[in-house]
């Protein structure tokens, strides 16, 4: 009892916090993940301008919302024309409640719209713990992502449950993540997801001409006669990433590449909740600087 009490009492005192002193608690939490102190006023690395936009971009902007929301995100790129990127959903529910566990097809994939993490794989529903499952929904629909992470992004999304077809390759492995880094409209590069199904997924990054960039911890993990297989139909990734970029000073397009066929992931606008202490290795120890370069905070100002 006194520790539920505890609990309770904690998380009230975290959301108003991060309420009402948003800046103050992202300070606190740059310098326990980072162990630094975070320059907000003259940012200068990827993750300190990342800050800057949560706090004072990100922040109240109402497409940024729509367009981190994983459900309302699919009415932008509608809009935009390109519908024909988006995986197939089969159902959406506002309550753990409403799911009606016989009504699902044998495959699929389960995501919460307002936040990160929140996802479950199915292969076969008939192998699936579905009491396991509703549990880990309803405690993930009762979280406010959004205080954890400072990402106001966030907050003001309806929260619902998505329902989706689970892409399939000829492996039956999942498809390699392909996100693009968009900065002011442009993509500059992607970060490829590999071996997602193991405990130790690698992660490389990638010009547009798909020669390899010495960024992340993996950057040196690559044996010399291995390269990253440039995928059919790659250069449709930097044209989409780019239509859906156009209006942020910053944005990560994430999109599964399968025989050919893109299909979109989530539009990411503070990928690492901005606290990415992997984007430096022992052959580039500034990349935080390198990447940071790309987003011009004043032309932010001057926009606004």
């Amino acid at each position: 009892m006194f520790k539920n009490t505890q609990y309770l009492l904690k998380k009230t005192i975290k959301h108003y916090l991060s309420t009402s002193y948003p800046t103050f608690m992202t300070k606190r939490l740059f310098k326990k993940k980072l162990n630094l102190e975070l320059n907000i006023h003259t940012p200068r690395t990827f993750n300190e301008k990342l800050q800057w936009l949560k706090l004072n971009y990100y922040n109240n902007n109402p497409l940024v919302t729509t367009c981190a929301d994983k459900y309302a995100v699919r009415n932008y790129i509608t809009d935009l024309g390109h519908s024909e990127i988006l995986n197939s959903i089969h159902h959406v529910w506002d309550n753990v409640e409403d799911i009606i566990w016989e009504t699902l097809p044998n495959k699929f994939v389960l995501k919460c719209n307002h936040g990160a993490g929140y996802n479950i794989i199915c292969r076969n529903k008939e192998e699936l713990n579905q009491h396991k499952i509703r549990e880990s929904l309803k405690k993930w629909m009762k979280e406010e992502y959004w205080v954890n992470t400072l990402e106001l992004c966030y907050k003001n999304i309806p929260k619902k449950i998505i329902c989706e077809d689970l892409i399939k390759t000829n492996d039956g492995s999942l498809p390699y993540d392909y996100k693009v880094f968009c900065f002011h409209g442009k993509p500059e590069f992607v970060m490829v997801c590999i071996e997602r199904e193991t405990k130790n997924p690698k992660f490389y990054f990638l010009d547009k001409n798909w020669d390899l960039l010495p960024y992340g911890l993996d950057y040196d993990k690559l044996p010399n006669n291995k390269m990253i297989k440039k995928p059919s139909g790659y250069e449709k990734l930097f044209y989409y990433a780019e239509e859906l970029s156009k209006p942020f000073p910053f944005v990560r397009a994430d999109f599964y590449l399968n025989n050919g066929n893109i299909i979109f992931g989530e539009l990411t606008f503070v990928p690492a909740a901005g606290l990415d202490d992997e984007l430096n290795n022992d052959n580039e120890k500034n990349v935080d600087d390198i990447i940071g370069a790309l987003i011009d905070i004043e032309k932010i100002k001057n926009e606004q």
